[in-house]
C-alpha cells in the first residue's frame, strides 16, 4: 500500500471517529408545533437530523391546542406557537423566560376545491360577497386564523350568515374538508392551505383586513434536551431555512 493510500485510510478513519463521537451525543428532541409551520418543518427537519444526528419527534395542531398541552405539563423540549402564548407559558414557568425566538409570520388565505371557480376576494367588498355566496365555509375554532376570521365576519356584519353554514372543527386542516367536499371554501394560514392536496388556492385576504400571525419557538422548563432544542432553533433561523419558509408561504423572521 502506498503512503498516499495509507494517508487516505487514516483520514477516512479519523473522519468516521469524529462523526461517531458527534452522533454519540445525539438527542431525541420532542416538539409541539403549530400546523402553520408543518409544511416548512416537514422539509427542514430531515436536513437538521442529518446535519446534527439528532432525532425530532413532533406533533402538530393549532397553536392554542399545543400551548394547552405545554400548560398541562407535556414532556416536550420545544414549543412552536405564537410569541404571546410563549410569553404566557413563561409566566406560568412552562417555558424558559427569554428562550423564545420568532421564526416567521403567516397571513390568512382562502381555498376552494380543485377545479372550482375561484371567487374574487381582492377587496373587502368582493370578499364579503364571496363569503355570503359560498354554500359552506370551514375555519377552526382554536387556530389563530379561525379566531381572527370569527372576529372579521363580526366586523363585516355577516357573522350570522356565515356561522349558519360554517364547518368549524377545533383544529386540523380546514383545506382537507374542502378537498373531501365537506365545505365549499376554507379559511386558514396560507402555508397550511398551500400544502393541502385537492384544493386550489384563491389568495390572501385583502391587505386592509389581513392578519399576519408571528410564530416563535421556545424551550420548555421540563426539557430533557435543552441544548439540542436550542440547536434546532438556530437551524430554523439560518438563511437556507428562510428560503424554504418563503417557498411555503411564510415570511421569515420577526
Amino acid at each position: 500500500m502506498t503512503v498516499f493510500a495509507r494517508s487516505i485510510l487514516r483520514t477516512g478513519f479519523a473522519t468516521a471517529l469524529a462523526l461517531a463521537a458527534g452522533f454519540a451525543n445525539a438527542a431525541e428532541i420532542k416538539v409541539l408545533s403549530t400546523m402553520a409551520l408543518r409544511p416548512v418543518l416537514e422539509e427542514l427537519l430531515p436536513q437538521f437530523e442529518r446535519a446534527h444526528g439528532h432525532r425530532v419527534v413532533i406533533d402538530y395542531d393549532t397553536a392554542n391546542i399545543m400551548a394547552n398541552r405545554v400548560r398541562a405539563g407535556a414532556a416536550v423540549d420545544l414549543a412552536i406557537v405564537t410569541p404571546a402564548l410563549l410569553a404566557e407559558l413563561a409566566v406560568q414557568n412552562r417555558v424558559v423566560a427569554g428562550s423564545n425566538v420568532t421564526l416567521a409570520r403567516s397571513g390568512v388565505g382562502i381555498v376552494v376545491r380543485k377545479g372550482a371557480l375561484k371567487p374574487d376576494i381582492s377587496t373587502v367588498d368582493t370578499l364579503k360577497r364571496a363569503l355570503l355566496e359560498a354554500k359552506s365555509i370551514a375555519y377552526t375554532t382554536t387556530g389563530q386564523s379561525g379566531t381572527y376570521f370569527a372576529g372579521l365576519i363580526e366586523r363585516l356584519g355577516i357573522a350570522a350568515e356565515v356561522k349558519a353554514k360554517a364547518r368549524t372543527p377545533a383544529g386540523g386542516s380546514t383545506g382537507e374538508l374542502v378537498a373531501k367536499g365537506e365545505a365549499e371554501m376554507a379559511v386558514q394560514q396560507i402555508p397550511e392551505l398551500l400544502a393541502t392536496p385537492g384544493v386550489d388556492y384563491v389568495g390572501p385576504l385583502p391587505p386592509s383586513v389581513q392578519n399576519m400571525t408571528p410564530f416563535a419557538a421556545g424551550v420548555t422548563t421540563v426539557a430533557k434536551e435543552p441544548a439540542a432544542a436550542r440547536a434546532l432553533i438556530e437551524f430554523l433561523q439560518a438563511p437556507a431555512a428562510a428560503r424554504v419558509m418563503r417557498e411555503k408561504g411564510l415570511e421569515p423572521g420577526a
